[in-house]
């Protein structure tokens, strides 16, 4: 009796265990759904954090059906540099597949590996189609009951040239933009979007993302250059690149988009987890002037749409131009729309701004103003939008600022989980899982 007891337990534990999801590194409950994605990033542009954040993204490339990964980088293709980590990928590949029968083949990745939006887009919001334009209807069109989620770490110009080309494919996607300057850059694309699909499923994390890198437990090991030089440092070709980066200081601020899939609630984005948390946008965050400001009483909101919209000045000929200088560094293109002179931007810090423009029209060189932007009040917030019932973005509450910064406590909470995971994965670069 006591033999068959022991036999039974034991054929139950093994039982038990074989219910264990293949990978609890992401605390995810055995019964989580895979999620469908697809990347759109910047990576090769001035900032190296993408190189980052898509050297973490192969360590979890098993938890995720990852369908595409596109360049998106207006000053030329950068689809180079996704093979490139892809091949670093290869080389540790055979120590990755011991600890999950789920990682994909090194040459999986390169086929859905394509090139998106190459060259400058016009104040319309979109061009030609593109192939990773293409590659999003295409995988928004797929005979799948699971949304497709679209996480964008840089210019959202191949999402916009994708609904323009197939608005059908809206009530398929779930986009999460690491907006502020990269909305900054694309202000257009969003602007198109904005304006002519409302309804679409958006996360808009101007600030949230931040938390990847600001604030949280930053002692010891988890401090952003000793994390790299603890964790990542001789971890595999994957761990020996990423410390080449950044000058060997974590940021990563793409990465709460895929966290976002990692650990919490997708469907749900005011629910708390790796990725932030969010709240409904509200309306009233465009601006339009239709004059010059001039000083700093002229208020817009931070992370919103501006737009200076003149009377068109009598004279202004079809072969004018204009541009605005903002602060001395950023260059906004007039365009001419017959009644109207738009120059149209988006700013992501709370300050003045000084600008001047510079014109071969002689009513317009050298006009010069300020004006201020501010975080929106609360009687606005509080407020969901009526235009945009699927749209969210950082949360303002006051907890959950980490410093100017809204919303980063959403994700900067949850640091030492996300790092632990991070450096778990890591480990597996360089060592085969026990046998």
């Amino acid at each position: 009796m006591q033999y068959r007891m022991l036999k039974f337990f034991f054929i139950g534990l093994t039982f038990m265990w074989a219910l264990l999801p293949a990978d609890a590194s992401t605390n995810q409950p055995a019964t989580s759904p895979r999620y469908r994605a697809i990347v759109s990033t910047d990576i090769g542009g001035s900032d190296p954090d993408d190189h980052q954040s898509m050297v973490h993204l192969m360590l979890y490339t098993d938890t995720v059906d990852f369908e595409g990964l596109i360049s998106t980088q207006p000053h030329g293709s950068k689809k180079a540099e996704i093979l490139k980590i892809i091949d670093l990928y290869e080389h540790d590949y055979p120590n990755l597949k011991t600890h999950s029968d789920k990682y994909p083949p090194p040459d999986a990745l390169r086929a859905i590996t394509k090139s998106g939006v190459a060259s400058p887009v016009g104040a319309s919001g979109f061009g030609q189609p593109t192939e990773g334009s293409d590659w999003i209807i295409q995988c928004a069109r797929r005979n799948d009951p699971r949304p497709l989620y679209v996480l964008v770490w840089g210019g959202i110009y191949d999402v916009a040239q994708a609904l323009h080309d197939a608005p059908d494919i809206l009530p398929k996607l779930r986009v999460y933009f690491i907006g502020g300057p990269n909305k900054q850059g694309s202000v257009n694309a969003y602007n198109y979007i904005e304006q002519n699909f409302p309804k679409l499923w958006m996360i808009e994390n101007n600030d949230t993302y931040r938390g990847w890198f600001v604030g949280g437990n930053q002692t010891g090991e988890w401090e952003n250059t000793k994390f790299v030089t603890t964790h990542v440092a001789g971890h595999g070709a994957l761990g020996d690149f990423y410390v080449t980066l950044h000058n060997g200081v974590l940021k990563m601020g793409d990465t709460p988009s895929l966290a976002w899939l990692l650990h919490g609630v997708p469907e749900d984005p005011t629910q708390p987890g790796w990725g932030g948390k969010f709240v409904r946008t509200w309306d009233g965050r465009k601006t339009i002037f239709d004059h010059l400001p001039t000083n700093e009483t002229e208020q817009a909101e931070v992370f919103g749409v501006i737009e200076i919209a003149l009377p068109m000045p009598e004279g202004f000929s079809a072969t004018n131009t204009a541009t605005l200088i903002l602060d001395a560094h950023s260059y906004i293109e007039s365009v001419n729309e017959g009644k109207v002179l738009r120059f149209r931007f988006a700013t992501r810090d709370a300050k003045v701004f000084s600008y001047v423009i510079q014109s071969d029209f002689a009513g317009l060189d050298g006009k010069s103003g300020k004006f201020s932007t501010t975080l929106p009040p609360v009687e606005r917030t509080n407020k969901p939008s009526t235009v945009h019932p699927n749209w969210w973005t950082d949360d303002p509450d006051p907890a959950l600022f980490e410093g100017t910064h809204p919303g980063a406590k959403s994700v900067s909470q949850w640091r030492v989980d996300f790092l632990s995971d991070f450096a778990t994965r890591m480990d597996w670069c360089k060592s085969p899982a026990p046998r």
